[in-house]
Formats: structure tokens, sequence, C-alpha cells
């Protein structure tokens, strides 16, 4: 399967506004995290956007910032390392954002990594 007819996993996709008032932080305190990798962010409808599943339990998936990296230093953009978390990889047997939200980091960042 492709990555083009993969399944993608569906999330809500929510502002950075919507995406502070969950954290309850500033505005600038959310674009900080943006900065930091802590959280990724997409034009999508015309505004910047982050997928819902990003966030766990009111706060940013504590094991996104440091496979974001992983994604960057393979060379892949915001859009580029978003879409490979939502799409449903082989190697890991569900959507990488799953596994990370299930507690598999080292297996994603393991299979981040080759994608260089």
């Amino acid at each position: 399967m492709t990555a083009d007819s993969a399944p993608r996993t569906e999330t809500e996709w929510l502002t950075i506004p919507q995406v502070a008032e969950i954290l309850g932080e500033s505005l600038g305190r959310v674009h900080r995290l943006i900065d930091e990798n802590q959280l990724v962010a997409s034009r999508r409808d015309g505004a910047w956007k982050i997928p819902a599943l990003f966030l766990k339990e009111d706060r940013p998936l504590s094991s996104l910032r440091g496979t974001v990296i992983v994604l960057h230093d393979a060379g892949f953009s915001d859009d580029e390392a978003i879409d490979w978390l939502l799409t449903a990889e082989d190697t890991i047997g569900l959507a990488p954002i799953e596994a990370l939200r299930a507690g598999r980091k080292s297996e994603v960042r393991r299979v981040a990594r080759t994608l260089a």
C-alpha cells in the first residue's frame, strides 16, 4: 500500500486559539510550543491548525516533540510530518500518532529514522 492510498487517522483540527483555550495558555505560549516542536501546525482552510490527536489530557503529547525532531532531521516539512504521523504505517501496523498515544515512541522513532 502506498502512502497515498494508506488509510489516514481521522482527527479534529483545532485552531491555535482553540488549543490555547484547551491548554489554558496564551496564544504566545502556543506559538512557542510550535516553535519548540512540542506541537506542529499546518495551514488548513486558511488558518493554522493542529490535529487534536497531538494533545492528550489537555497537554501536548509528550512523545511528539522528539518524533517531530527526528522527522525534521529526515528532511520532512511540518506538513509532511503531520501527514506521516496521521497515515497508517505498515511497519508499525497503525498510524504513528496512534502508536505514540499508546506509548510506543521508541518504535515510531526507529521507523522515522529510516525515512531519511
